[in-house]
């Protein structure tokens, strides 16, 4: 678990900008430790709370898919992560996405791909996009696209 840890924490200071003698002076600060092979794993917890507290989010899975190559499948998982965070999904990760789509379309359409990013029918791409805007106003949630401007 400590490697583990220590792989976070090393992510955790790339994404945050901090180079190796900002981390050792990071973990010195909140451990007294400068070194990761010193620390028990409450200490390591400790520094990765700390990188939380400065704005680390943590990719709990480990698995980063590649932004969508374009931008109407970007508003998909835009508009499915939205409702996610409005809690009105079951399932909110990709995996649940990739299922929504096989139940809802799966009858209408003569295949559904396996992921929502090989589709590539603008038609089947729009009806899932209006499916999901149409959720959304069910359950007034307000797609503020305003934030998505620049």
């Amino acid at each position: 678990m400590s490697r583990a840890l220590q792989k976070k924490i090393h992510v955790g200071c790339k994404e945050l900008g901090l180079d190796g003698d900002a981390r050792q002076a990071l973990q010195l600060a909140v451990t007294g430790k400068a070194s990761m092979k010193d620390m028990t794993e409450a200490d390591l917890n400790a520094v990765l709370n700390r990188l939380k507290q400065d704005g680390f989010k943590v990719n709990s899975s480990g698995k980063k898919h590649a932004k969508a190559s374009r931008a109407d499948l970007r508003l998909i998982h835009v508009l499915w992560r939205k409702l996610g965070e409005a809690g009105k999904l079951r399932d909110p990760s990709r995996k649940g996405l990739n299922k929504f789509i096989r139940e809802r379309f799966g009858k209408a359409w003569s295949n559904v791909p396996a992921d929502v990013d090989m589709m590539r029918d603008h038609v089947e791409i729009d009806q899932v996009i209006q499916a999901l805007k149409a959720w959304g106003q069910r359950v007034d949630i307000d797609f503020n696209w305003s934030d998505h401007q620049k």
